[in-house]
């Protein structure tokens, strides 16, 4: 006979299939994992770049056609000549349309070093330009090599 004191009762006494029950499931988990992961990929894309940012892009941009003309001018052996133009930049000694000839930004401009050899020797002389935007006008980047070495971007020395 079965006694009736309090706890000693099978509905008082965790199943073990009610004893994991409680919390949440690896799919529950999952969904709310994926909820916030498409909130935050939409929030990022909804912020626009900084001015900073568009000249750091830009500076490296034109770091990367520098080196890509100074390879075309030592293949080539004909010597390429970048100079900076109203609304944007040329590039004199490649095939015309071979190179980009503006900026990505319109507010971007040529601070200092308008015009820049770029071989075809493999050592050409010490060389900068200095980019500037008008979004971000307390900045400039600097965009030298000492002749050897390739295009790199830095901050311009105060």
């Amino acid at each position: 006979m079965r006694t009736s004191v309090p706890g000693s009762s099978a509905q008082a006494r965790p199943t073990p299939a009610r004893a994991h029950a409680t919390g949440f499931t690896l799919i529950e988990l999952l969904v709310v994992v994926a909820i916030i992961a498409i909130a935050s990929a939409g929030v990022s894309f909804a912020l626009r770049d900084s001015a900073a940012a568009q000249l750091d892009r830009e500076a490296q941009r034109l770091s990367a056609l520098f080196e890509s003309a100074r390879a075309q001018s030592r293949t080539s052996g004909v010597p390429v000549v970048w100079r900076a133009v109203q609304g944007g930049f040329r590039f004199d000694g490649v095939p015309a349309g071979t190179l980009p000839d503006h900026w990505l930004d319109n507010a971007t401009y040529v601070a200092d070093g308008p015009v820049v050899v770029l071989g075809p020797e493999p050592i050409i002389g010490r060389q900068a330009v200095v980019l500037a935007s008008s979004s971000a006008p307390q900045r400039s980047l600097r965009i030298a090599t000492d002749g050897l070495r390739p295009f790199t971007v830095t901050e311009p020395a105060q």
